[in-house]
């Protein structure tokens, strides 16, 4: 070994390890905070509806009646259809689509209701409805043609 190789070397050994910033948690690949945010605590006073799309051909959907109610929709990818209808009190849903050809719909009447559909992937149907109070559920597919319902009564 040539003796500033040896240097370079011994002076690498001597100064520790040096530290990599750690790739695993992909914390640093999150998206800008819209896709996957959980919902709030509490629906807010009267009624939000929300949406952002980013993509082509989606089509989106809330329609509200009652008081405190949240609908959130966020699509990222093409041909996604989704669609949200609440009637009563104290209700939250959201639905998050990231892909193509993903369908999710969620029904609620009633109050203090939750319900939650993500999906990740290409050709994924799910459909939430909740009649009655007091009701929560969640939806998440990640992979390409699944389908799922889920149908809550109280």
């Amino acid at each position: 070994m040539h003796p500033f190789g040896f240097l370079v070397l011994a002076t690498a050994l001597l100064a520790g390890a040096a530290m990599a910033d750690d790739l695993q948690d992909n914390a640093d690949l999150a998206s800008t905070g819209d896709l996957g945010d959980p919902l709030p605590l509490v629906a807010p006073p009267g009624q939000l509806a929300a949406t952002s799309q980013n993509g082509t051909a989606n089509a989106a959907r809330v329609q509200q009646d009652g008081q405190s109610l949240l609908g959130r929709i966020v699509q990222a990818g093409s041909a996604q259809e989704a669609w949200i209808l609440q009637q009563g009190n104290n209700l939250m849903a959201s639905i998050d689509q990231q892909g193509y050809g993903n369908s999710a719909g969620i029904v609620q009447r009633g109050s203090d209701n939750r319900a939650q559909i993500s999906q990740y992937g290409n050709a994924n149907s799910a459909l939430i409805e909740q009649t009655g109070s007091g009701l929560d559920s969640s939806i998440a597919q990640a992979g390409n043609g699944q389908s799922v319902t889920v149908r809550q009564f109280h």
